[in-house]
């Protein structure tokens, strides 16, 4: 026991410091406990002996990165020596030559790595590496509402144990509230890395408790569903508004989730092709149900997963090339000897995932029992025929009173800004979905900022999404500034980017004088061409090099004044 002027002594040094530092330094404790030597005495490990770690991320959304940068300036304020770098940029030879290495990665679409990640990824699985002096440790973010949740962290944890490294915190998933769980990984890095003491090592072994994935679903109702494109246009865009019997929690800039059912007249054709019974009752990993249900409800049967196309081509003992394709062109190319076989094949189809829209409504303006969709319905020709993505055709077909379960997805970064500062929006097509939002949400809170935006679609009179709302934002000082592109209303095209740079020298102004910078739609090339403008903005009108350039826009990123929503 201490006595009373020590006990006040320790008080007064824990009243000090911060809830992260505390935590640290119980962990530096246990090391040095673990360490007394035998005649009682407390041996400290010398502070010049600990070793520089390197922190590298991979990331397509930016969330990766935005959390490495956290955690390592919480490892610099502990005296480590941090080498934080993109995986993009990491010269992979020196991989082996590593001693504490540590991967914040996330997985994309069906189990896929970040572009920016995609060398090294490739690396780590074609190359016969040496990583025997490698001390290593993955945080892995995903979304447990895909079935490939975390798969690359998994595969980045699974290649460095192979070639011999030592895993010294066990691997982390993060789900889309990461922050926790995130903090205590990197507790147990930084007791492991500071104190390298027998009893961090036994910690490290320790599992890390898992948050329950824990998402809420909300039943709603269809009450409305047009087409906003006029006669004569050659697209389709859906404005869908859903209403529910109990508040949804949701912000300006978070996404709407929904897994869509497969199209009847697709597993019509698969039951036909299979000869199976659709009422027979199918116990598979993923779930357990009829035939029909399993193929209309539960199973992916459009666009299957290359390693999917290879376990069934060993079911048929047929060689079917290393690519991708629909269920029922497998069916149709390589059939099945018999419904037994089908059978098999179910079993190894992967779940419906789910598909996430940017929600086009403001619960200051629309209510928090409503929301609102923006649905460009894809279309695509495969073997001659015109065929549709499956959940813009299913959000499409929906009728009034048609009841749809939905989840929100609540996204970090693509927030408003607070009430006085200015917005540079950037979304053409059904990138105007969050923006809609944005200016809903200003308009109905008396926001102070000044607004801009962007648009562009085809042409001005059968494409101008909301034009009547815009319009109106126009004329009562919401919306300041707005300029439009319509590619095909005259001989050259004309996109969103020419209209940025026709208004560059303004544009750079108001990124200077402390706008935020919003882009939303596709990813390409519309939002690579936006950034490569912008780069090019900073350097003539900001009179920057070209890498003092990229600087500026990272510095923008860094500071939450430049953030994308592409797909």
């Amino acid at each position: 026991m201490l006595g009373e002027a020590r006990l006040k002594q320790l008080h007064e040094f824990i009243e000090s410091y911060s809830k992260e530092e505390l935590i640290w330094i119980n962990g530096y404790l246990s090391g040095i406990v673990a360490n007394v030597k035998t005649n009682g005495s407390i041996h400290v490990s010398d502070k010049t002996s600990t070793k520089k770690i390197t922190l590298a991320f991979g990331t397509e959304t930016g969330n990766s990165k935005k959390l490495a940068t956290q955690l390592t300036s919480v490892a610099k304020k502990k005296g480590l020596t941090v080498k934080l770098t993109d995986l993009s940029q990491y010269r992979l030879t020196d991989l082996s030559k590593e001693e504490f290495f540590f991967v914040v990665i996330s997985t994309q679409g069906e189990g896929e790595p970040p572009v920016s990640a995609k060398k090294f990824y490739e690396y780590i699985h074609q190359e016969q590496l040496s990583l025997s002096n490698l001390k290593f440790s993955v945080l892995a973010l995903g979304d447990s509402s895909y079935p490939m949740f975390c798969k690359t962290g998994e595969d980045v944890d699974e290649q460095f144990k192979k070639f011999g490294a030592k895993q010294i915190v066990p691997l982390q998933k993060c789900d889309v509230d990461y922050d926790e769980d995130a903090q205590q990984w990197f507790d147990k890095v930084l007791a492991v890395v500071e104190n390298n003491t027998a009893a961090a090592a036994v910690a490290a072994k320790e599992p890390v408790a898992k948050k329950a994935a824990g998402k809420k679903y909300y039943k709603g109702k269809v009450i409305s569903n047009v087409n906003l494109n006029d006669r004569g246009s050659s697209r389709q865009t859906y404005h869908v508004e859903i209403a529910t019997d109990e508040p949804v929690e949701y912000e300006p800039g978070d996404t709407f989730g929904v897994i869509p059912k497969n199209r009847a007249a697709v597993v019509e054709r698969i039951l036909a092709l299979t000869q199976i019974d659709a009422e027979k009752i199918i116990e598979t990993p993923k779930a357990t149900a009829t035939v029909k249900d399993l193929l209309t409800y539960n199973l992916n049967i459009c666009y299957l997963l290359s390693s999917t196309v290879k376990k069934y081509a060993a079911i048929v003992g047929q060689q079917i090339p290393d690519t991708r394709m629909d269920l029922v062109d497998l069916l149709r190319i390589y059939p099945l000897k018999d419904s037994a076989q089908f059978e098999e094949v179910l079993k190894l189809l992967t779940p419906i995932a789910p598909r996430l829209y940017s929600i086009a409504s403001s619960p200051a303006a629309h209510g928090d029992s409503e929301i609102h969709l923006t649905v460009a319905l894809n279309c695509f020709t495969s073997d001659n025929e015109e065929r549709f993505g499956l959940c813009s055709e299913f959000l499409g077909d929906l009728n009034e009173n048609e009841e749809v379960t939905f989840f929100i997805n609540k996204v970090k970064g693509f927030k408003l800004p607070a009430a006085d500062k200015d917005v540079i929006m950037i979304g053409p097509g059904t990138g105007v979905a969050p923006f809609r939002s944005f200016l809903a949400e200003r308009d109905a809170t008396g926001a102070l900022g000044k607004n801009w935006f962007f648009f562009g679609e085809e042409r001005f009179v059968t494409d101008f999404l909301y034009q009547t709302e815009i319009q109106n934002y126009v004329e009562t000082g919401v919306l300041h500034k707005i300029d439009l592109a319509f590619s095909e209303d005259q001989q050259e095209k004309v996109y969103v980017h020419h209209r940025m740079n026709e208004k560059a020298d303004e544009l750079y102004n108001w990124i200077h004088n402390g706008a935020y910078v919003y882009v939303s739609g596709e990813k390409d090339p519309m939002s690579k061409e936006v950034e490569e403008t912008l780069l090019q903005i900073f350097s003539e009108h900001g009179n920057k090099t070209a890498d003092e350039a990229k600087q500026y826009l990272e510095v923008l990123k860094q500071e939450g004044r430049y953030e994308k929503d592409v797909y």
